[in-house]
């Protein structure tokens, strides 16, 4: 992680314009592709920011732009940031250890959904647990009746975060012929409601599931059909 402390003009433009004035900020750009602007004010929340998957470019040494690029459908989102003085450029290795693990909760739905994945979607089936990718596993890589490629991401609580998250997977795997045609899945004990509607948005198929069923502690609830 890179951590620029500088007197900068930050310009966004994409599905909007907007301007942030020369003044102090803290300049945050992450391994993964993530870059937030932030003042010393407002909170936590950053005044301006880029999620993966992003193009990062910097010029001048000492520092004196960076530009943001992303692609957004047939547009691209970018981020101009005008250094005009830097006054901290440090930069740290977080190292591995520093990802967030699965919580316990999240770690067995894995290990019941490897088990049952058809609780993912009709005649699926595992090819594998934690498929690597370069921006981190995707934690199960099915086929399913049709036998077409499917990559299902794992949640105790689903948020937008991990719509994004399933997002960038899909990504990478779609830049490999093979997987071109790759789906996505959310499975959740939970999903909010701004979580569905963004993946359903991007074609992804949201599925609710219980622990306790999926542990054969209950049965599953019948769902009646009306002819």
């Amino acid at each position: 992680m890179r951590l620029i402390v500088a007197r900068c003009e930050v310009r966004y433009s994409g599905r909007l314009d907007a301007l942030l004035p020369e003044a102090l900020r803290l300049l945050m750009i992450k391994s993964d592709g993530s870059v937030m602007v932030h003042a010393d004010t407002g909170g936590f929340k950053p005044q301006n920011w880029m999620t993966p998957p992003t193009v990062v470019e910097l010029d001048g040494d000492p520092l004196q732009r960076i530009v943001v690029r992303k692609r957004a459908g047939a547009t691209e989102d970018r981020l101009d940031i005008a250094i005009f003085e830097v006054v901290s450029d440090v930069t740290h290795d977080m190292g591995e250890a520093a990802a967030l693990e699965k919580d316990g909760v999240e770690a067995h739905l894995q290990e019941l959904l490897a088990e049952q994945p058809h609780r993912c979607g009709e005649g699926f089936r595992l090819v594998r647990r934690e498929w690597p990718t370069d921006i981190g596993p995707v934690d199960l890589m099915c086929r399913d009746e049709d036998d077409g490629w499917v990559a299902v991401e794992i949640k105790r609580v689903a948020t937008i975060e991990a719509v994004e998250q399933l997002t960038r997977y899909l990504e990478r795997l779609r830049g490999d012929p093979a997987l071109a045609d790759c789906r996505g899945v959310l499975a959740a004990q939970q999903i909010k409601p701004q979580a569905r509607v963004l993946a359903e948005s991007r074609g992804l198929r949201c599925v609710e599931v219980d622990l306790a069923v999926l542990r054969g502690e209950r049965e599953p609830d019948l769902t009646l059909f009306v002819a």
